[in-house]
């Protein structure tokens, strides 16, 4: 039986450039909280004897796996993927993720196995909004804030945190209608802008939304950010991360450890928008991946 290792901060790591960003539920690690450092050693039980992967190959989709027994490393395009002590691992696909990707497992004697994944396009929507594409802020403001925003957001998301958030199937962080969907383009009083990086649920101002997810607290912003307003960003686990956007009021602080179903904050419209909604995005390492395939056919609360 082989062992595997992986240190987070290598095979997590991937740029982090970009602003925002069905397992079984397990009970969360002890150290949750804590940065991962080395994972121990670890037999892999019996597993397959082929790479698997399970879910529809699409842009914007999160993908789940299960290396080979005997698996030394994993890479998708040539870059490394986290797998877990049993072998599980997770990856995005870009909402501009090529035609096709291919990821790669390294045995131990060696030998390389390789899966293709052909990648379908998706059906991405024009929409227009009555805002300015610089949100609150003037031109001159938004050139001199944004980039110090877009820091501490690459910062948040540059300390991976040990979560099993990931492996959970996902809810609905509120029950609302959906008034914006993931990859639209969005043309601001005639001026495009970049496609819409998540989910839009129309709940009312000072509705409570909720942790779609088990995860770690790694920015709560409660002075407003020109675009997101008050921004919340929770690490899942393994590269996965969800970011909530425009909220009136936050819940929980940097560094909290949250549950499936805790309470987060509640809805309101700070920052750039048109009214009250809680924009809800996730990433998994660079790609921008779509929330609504996780929760779909799960009851809203």
């Amino acid at each position: 039986m082989t062992a595997f290792r992986f240190r987070s901060r290598s095979v997590l790591a991937g740029g982090l450039l970009a602003a925002l960003a069905g397992c079984a539920t397990v009970p969360p690690p002890q150290a949750s909280a804590l940065p991962i450092e080395d994972v121990p050693d670890l037999a892999l039980p019996q597993g397959p004897a082929t790479l698997q992967v399970r879910g529809a190959p699409r842009q914007g989709a999160l993908l789940r796996g299960l290396v080979p027994v005997g698996t030394l490393g994993l890479t998708l395009d040539g870059v490394p993927v986290a797998v877990d002590a049993e072998g599980n691992f997770i990856i995005g696909l870009d909402r501009d993720a090529p035609a096709t990707m291919t990821l790669e497992a390294t045995g131990r004697d060696g030998r390389k196995q390789r899966r293709v994944l052909t990648i379908a396009r998706g059906d991405w929507k024009i929409q227009n909004v009555n805002a300015s594409i610089t949100g609150s802020a003037t031109s001159e403001e938004f050139q001199q804030r944004r980039a110090g925003e877009l820091a501490r957001i690459v910062a948040a998301r540059g300390d991976p945190q040990l979560s099993n958030g990931w492996r959970q199937t996902f809810i609905w962080p509120v029950k609302a209608r959906i008034s914006g969907v993931f990859g639209s383009q969005r043309i601001y009083r005639g001026t495009p802008g970049s496609y819409h990086s998540g989910l839009d649920l129309a709940g009312g101002q000072g509705t409570v939304y909720v942790a779609p997810a088990d995860g770690v607290v790694v920015l709560a912003s409660e002075e407003l950010f020109t675009l997101e307003g008050k921004l919340l960003i929770i690490d899942h686990g393994m590269g996965l991360n969800s970011a909530f956007l425009h909220s009136d009021r936050l819940l929980v602080k940097e560094g909290d450890v949250v549950r499936q179903g805790q309470p987060l904050g509640e809805i309101g419209a700070t920052g750039r928008v048109t009214g009250p909604h809680l924009h809800w995005s996730m990433k998994w390492n660079d790609a921008r991946i779509d929330p609504l395939p996780l929760v779909q056919g799960q009851a809203a609360r």
